[in-house]
């Protein structure tokens, strides 16, 4: 499952996904929208993406982490649009036999994801708002 959405991102739906009865680990990381940045209060964010190339280097990430550790599913969903404070922006799952791979893995996987693929951030705040380099 490699996906960006528009709408809320159903973390259960993305976990059921990599389920499996070899697994003995599914670790998972949601990302949220925070409050604050920059020593400034976010009052909401709005994310883009250029979907065609956004997917494409989504299934690149998922093809290396799966190349690199013995995983047996993984999962990636990115929403992109108005987010609200407390929203999941980016949800991973990944399993395996041990904890140890899917920890690695998921660490690995939203690390790339946040450098390479074509996702942009604007961050909100009540006196402006501004593009997120590299977003963080």
């Amino acid at each position: 499952m490699i996906r960006i959405v528009t709408e809320r991102i159903e973390t259960r739906e993305v976990i059921a996904a990599v389920q499996c009865p070899e697994a003995g680990a599914i670790v998972t990381f949601d990302g949220t929208v925070r409050n604050h940045a920059r020593d400034k209060s976010v009052t909401h964010l709005f994310y883009e993406a250029y979907d065609p190339m956004a997917i494409q280097e989504m299934e690149a990430i998922r093809d290396r982490a799966l190349a690199r550790w013995p995983l047996h599913k993984l999962a990636v969903v990115h929403r992109v649009g108005r987010l609200e404070i407390g929203d999941s922006s980016v949800f991973v799952a990944v399993s395996a036999d041990h904890r140890g791979d899917a920890f690695d893995a998921c660490r690995f996987v939203i690390d790339s994801l946040k450098t390479t693929v074509p996702i942009w951030k604007k961050e909100f705040y009540a006196d402006g708002e501004v593009w997120v380099e590299g977003y963080a």
